[in-house]
């Protein structure tokens, strides 16, 4: 207990699946939130995003670990915007010292149009760097940041598994987005090494949430069916990963979050931690 105790962490995507599940247990582990999440859909991805009633949920959450939250709905694709909620946000608890830069989508799909490459892109990418860049300015000695990518967005642009065709526009944008992330915290882990500012990123395998539990993902991995059920996918799912599952849980991620968010891990940096059940090493990397 305690291992974040008095840190201000800011969490993108807060409102559900991986984001809420980081919130809550920074909390639980002593941290007050900041909780960022756009609560509205976007025409290109098919599936439902958070909504307003989603992003109260985990202000409940936190609030039932005893820690404080502040909570605003933000589009990570607007720095302006994602900024002026940021100075609020710090000014209402004082400071900020970890950056968990989470929010994602992913428009899967052939028949998505090119507005599904530019929004997975704006949204998986340009919106870390957003965040992170907003953010630095009120990070010091000690902070950290920490940017959720993907083992998806570590294996060659020309699609997982041969399945660039039935991934569509939104998963290369989706992936390139994934594949930027990697470089630009190993860059970026440099920059602010001298300032003692940690940079690290998380990949994750297939995690239980919305976006991996929607009928874009389903016909992704069983396209072979036209309708896949949740029960059809689930035959599939596990084909990615070394170990016998077919997804880890957010859980599984916020531990690691919790960790490079720690004073724990105040020497490690640059990092690319894969949290994947052994898919990585499946795939080759």
């Amino acid at each position: 207990m305690n291992r974040v105790d008095g840190k201000v962490v800011l969490v993108t995507g807060a409102a559900r699946g991986q984001g809420r599940s980081h919130a809550v247990h920074l909390a639980r582990e002593g941290a007050h939130i900041i909780a960022f999440d756009l609560c509205a859909d976007i025409a290109s991805n098919e599936y439902p995003l958070a909504s307003p009633a989603d992003l109260e949920e985990t202000a409940r959450l936190v609030k039932e670990t005893g820690q404080q939250v502040v909570t605003a709905r933000v589009d990570v694709r607007d720095r302006a915007g994602l900024e002026t909620a940021l100075a609020e946000a710090v000014g209402q608890l004082g400071g900020l010292h970890v950056v968990v830069a989470n929010a994602g989508i992913c428009p899967l799909g052939k028949h998505v149009s090119t507005a599904g490459f530019v929004d997975a892109f704006d949204v998986n990418f340009l919106g870390v760097v957003n965040t992170v860049h907003a953010s630095m300015e009120y990070l010091g000695e000690g902070g950290s940041i920490i940017a959720i990518g993907s083992v998806a967005g570590l294996v060659p642009q020309t699609g997982f598994n041969g399945q660039q065709a039935l991934q569509g526009p939104g998963g290369d944008g989706y992936g390139l987005a994934k594949k930027l992330i990697q470089a630009y915290t190993s860059s970026l882990a440099l920059t602010l090494g001298p300032s003692s500012i940690r940079v690290n990123a998380i990949h994750p395998t297939n995690v239980n949430t919305d976006m991996l539990q929607s009928m874009p993902m389903y016909r992704t991995f069983r396209p072979d069916l036209e309708n896949p059920t949740a029960e059809d996918a689930a035959v599939t799912f596990p084909f990615m990963q070394a170990m016998p599952t077919p997804w880890v849980e957010p859980a599984d991620i916020s531990h690691a979050v919790v960790y490079l968010s720690s004073d724990e891990s105040r020497f490690v940096t640059g990092q690319q931690l894969r949290v994947d059940a052994g898919a990585g090493m499946k795939i080759g990397l």
